[in-house]
């Protein structure tokens, strides 16, 4: 009885922590971020710089553009992993267990670094001008500028090609737990073909389309890198990068990036109301007996088409980041005019490169480390007791996906200024202990979330034989319910680890000396580098696809379709 009455003591201990621990780097870099743009330099409250934001034509544009951005990314997203995932749902067709895999492989690589590829392809002098003049369709003295002549296209494009498993995750998960008996009565009522798509089955999947859709337009709204790469400059995420570096004095990077807070948090809110309220119940999908149907053989290998045709254009950016990788030297050319190994030896050896990688190996283990202890503790306090408010402290766990990463980076910079109570981890002196937490913040959704899973997979009745022998709650959990959910929290531990160690805006702006470069700042300063930087940011960002391909592969095998839950706020 005696161990029964410490599990609430430890419980609200976990509740308290957790709530401290958001409090001060999640809410508090956000309200340092809003009292940067509302603060005027007597300390009084202003509006000023908000107003100015939209007076600002070069500034509204820029908002304009994020908007743009998000909004086509999300709908060509959704164009490309619906009818995937309701093909993968609904039918048998040859190739099937392999493509479903292969659609994973957009996750492998930062878009940021696939863009490297696409610009190589699509460049003046890229691969697609020298195919077309080789055919005798372009003239060689006048080629066309297909990223110059839209690089919103270009960022849409590979933000798409790079966003669409997670939509796809999410709604194969909602289209399994759909009951067919439910479209089988529509049938036998005369409602079928799009009609019954439209009536019933899209609204059965609308939680699922929400959840992952609202993580793209995140996402999307916010990306950095991309732009950067196409030299995108006309976007609110690159216009605050740039203003970073007078982030002492100039308010107009706090008020930018409380302008893309409101309007993220205000779009979430009004699709919310739109889409996500939505709820249906449904029996057991056993009521019916549904599954996948075979098709002919004509349309089944019709279908294997369509997704071999689909991977193809998704790993474009990554076959041309690999070809660039090894190529000597690619310029005007259909394919590199020499190949090499000389720039794979070079990423691991370089004074930029190895380093890099140390770095991003020592702060994304010790992120995945506090992802561990703290994601197990929440997961357990919300699956495993009866704690009042249990459910706002799973809710509290998975507010980072909501939030776009942009604006916690530039609120840890805002936060750790000298003169700031955390000016002792201003990044400009050692970004180490601002950066483990910066990732472990923006990853702990993927350690509860597959604890949670673990947990709720496991039978409490071994826990409760262990109660009843005077086991304390601890060394039960320790003894007992770990190594029982120990393969769902090393998925999410691998999950958590690899995208830490590719994290874009955290390192992008934290990582602020050569020496603390993580992997994705190094690829980023290298491509910026005239002779074989392009070359040498290549290989390193395949050693990197390969790295991520090996754990988000161990992480499908363990987790199936639950990996989509992952990315599910």
């Amino acid at each position: 009885m005696k161990s029964r009455e410490r599990l609430p003591l430890g419980s609200i201990a976990v509740y308290a922590f957790t709530a401290v621990f958001f409090a001060l780097f999640f809410l508090l870099p956000i309200w340092e971020t809003l009292g940067g743009a509302f603060r005027a330099p007597d300390g009084s409250i202003t509006f000023v710089y908000i107003i100015e934001v939209f007076r600002n034509p070069i500034y509204l544009e820029g908002l304009w553009n994020s908007v743009l951005m998000a909004v086509f990314s999300t709908a060509l997203t959704l164009a490309i992993a619906l009818p995937l995932a309701f093909l993968t749902d609904r039918y048998l067709f040859p190739g099937k267990g392999l493509f479903s895999a292969l659609i994973l492989i957009p996750m492998i690589l930062p878009p940021f670094v696939g863009a490297i590829g696409v610009k190589q392809i699509l460049g003046q002098e890229g691969a697609l001008n020298a195919l077309l003049a080789s055919l005798g369709l372009l003239d060689p003295a006048t080629p066309i500028d297909w990223l110059g002549q839209s690089r919103l296209t270009g960022v849409v494009v590979m933000n798409a090609l790079h966003l669409y498993p997670i939509l796809y995750l999410n709604l194969v998960a909602a289209l399994a737990n759909v009951d067919p008996a439910m479209e089988e009565a529509a049938e036998n009522l005369g409602c079928t073909g799009l009609r019954k798509f439209r009536k019933i089955t899209l609204p059965l999947i609308m939680p699922g389309l929400f959840a992952g859709g609202t993580i793209v337009f995140i996402w999307a709204f916010t990306e950095l890198g991309v732009p950067l790469m196409f030299d995108f400059q006309r976007v609110t995420s690159v216009q605050i990068f740039s203003g970073i570096k007078d982030i002492g004095g100039n308010p107009f990077p706090f008020a930018l990036v409380a302008v893309m807070l409101v309007s993220t948090v205000l779009l979430y809110a009004a699709s919310k109301l739109a889409f996500g309220r939505a709820s249906h119940a449904m029996m057991a999908k056993a009521t019916s007996q549904g599954g996948p149907r075979a098709l002919s053989p004509l349309a089944g290998w019709l279908v294997t088409g369509f997704f071999a045709l689909l991977t193809f254009v998704a790993v474009l950016p990554h076959i041309g980041v690999v070809l660039v990788a090894f190529s000597r030297d690619w310029y005007g050319t259909i394919l590199p005019s020499g190949w090499t190994l000389d720039h794979f030896s070079a990423a691991l050896g370089h004074d930029l490169t190895l380093p890099s990688i140390q770095n991003s190996l020592k702060y994304a283990s010790l992120a995945t480390l506090v992802d561990l202890v703290l994601g197990v503790a929440i997961a357990y306090v919300v699956t495993r007791t009866k704690l009042p408010g249990r459910q706002i402290l799973d809710a509290m766990a998975m507010l980072p996906l909501a939030v776009p990463g942009l604006v916690l980076a530039f609120g840890y910079l805002a936060m750790t200024q000298p003169g700031k109570w955390f000016g002792f981890m201003n990044p400009a002196v050692d970004p180490l202990l601002i950066l483990v937490i910066a990732y472990s913040v923006r990853r702990l959704p993927y350690v509860v979330r597959s604890a949670a899973a673990g947990f709720q997979q496991t039978s409490v009745t071994l826990e409760e034989a262990a109660h009843n022998l005077g086991c304390p709650p601890l060394r039960t959990l320790r003894k007992i319910t770990i190594p029982l959910i120990a393969a769902n929290l090393t998925a999410g531990a691998l999950l958590a680890f690899s995208f830490a160690m590719l994290e874009v805006s955290d390192s992008l702006i934290l990582a602020q000396k050569q020496q603390d470069f993580p992997i994705t700042k190094a690829i980023y300063e290298l491509y910026q580098l005239l002779g074989d930087g392009r070359f040498i940011a290549s290989a390193l960002g395949v050693w990197a696809m390969v790295f991520l391909a090996v754990t988000i592969l161990g992480a499908s095998l363990i987790l199936g379709k639950k990996l989509g839950a992952i990315f599910r706020v």
